[in-house]
């Protein structure tokens, strides 16, 4: 297995400007409704944040925001979308309920087959597609059933993976998909995310991952972007960014401190569309 940037390749991004963003409830420990939140600087990151991936050569697509749903900014929890099948997300808090059917219509208006959850999902939150796999979070927001239903969806297979730290209450606030070439899948993860017996499936799967530090983790460092040689990481995840380089990834720090008062960073606010594969004759 490489332990070296594969190269980049183009991606296909759909996003939601945080319009209506505040921190007005708490479902996770990175929330706090008394503290103030700036919606002018969260607007200002998640436009840099877009900014970069257009300026990468990547494509984005917006969704309209909707008052009421303040969270609605982490558009990678809004669906999964893998060979251009959409599975939607069934959120576990009433308070982001209506974040699912919003983001389910917006691909169904465009022609995307898309699927309606029947168990508790929290899109790419907790899962990620690394290489012809995927890897699915459990333990806070998404039930183990989803596994079983994504796997029967998608076709490919589902590798599940217990969190344990409230903090890191989704997949990809603990694991960073790197590169997700089926012939050079490459991660970086906190291990103490994670169960003992799922380290150990990690280990196994990816013996030469990045191994994040608690920094890196604290910054919400692993909730980042990859293409496969440029990495969009919050700026003080300073190890990562050594590490990437190390293994000839380019880091591109860009703030989203403002979004992680909500609990979530530049992975959050990205949801990649994977499209159906050309077909050949």
């Amino acid at each position: 297995m490489s332990t070296t940037a594969p190269g980049a390749t183009r991606r296909h991004y759909l996003m939601c400007e945080p319009r209506f963003y505040t921190v007005s409830y708490e479902i996770n420990p990175w929330m706090d409704k008394t503290r103030y939140t700036d919606v002018e600087r969260a607007v200002q990151q998640w436009r840099t944040l877009r900014d970069t991936y257009l300026d990468l050569g990547h494509t984005v697509e917006t969704i309209d925001p909707l008052e009421g749903l303040p969270d609605m900014v982490y558009a990678a929890n809004g669906a999964t979308v893998v060979d251009g099948v959409v599975y939607s997300a069934r959120f576990r808090y009433p308070e982001r309920a209506a974040e699912g059917p919003a983001y389910q219509k917006w691909f169904a208006d465009r022609g995307y087959v898309t699927h309606t959850a029947a168990q508790v999902n929290e899109g790419e939150g907790d899962m990620l597609v690394v290489g012809d796999m995927v890897l699915a979070g459990t333990g806070f927001r998404t039930d183990r059933a989803a596994h079983a239903e994504a796997q029967e969806l998608f076709g490919r297979p589902v590798v599940s993976l217990e969190l344990v730290d409230p903090h890191y209450y989704h997949l990809d606030t603990a694991l960073a998909v790197l590169s997700s070439d089926p012939a050079d899948p490459q991660i970086a993860y906190f291990p103490p995310a994670f169960s003992a017996g799922s380290q150990a499936v990690l280990r196994q799967l990816f013996p030469d991952a990045v191994v994040a530090t608690e920094q890196d983790a604290v910054a919400l460092g692993l909730n980042a972007v990859s293409d496969g040689q440029n990495v969009v990481v919050a700026p003080a995840a300073t190890d990562l960014q050594g590490a990437l380089r190390e293994r000839g990834y380019t880091p591109l720090p860009v703030d989203t401190t403002e979004l992680l008062k909500g609990g979530g960073g530049a992975k959050c606010c990205t949801l990649e569309i994977r499209a159906a594969a050309p077909s050949h004759p």
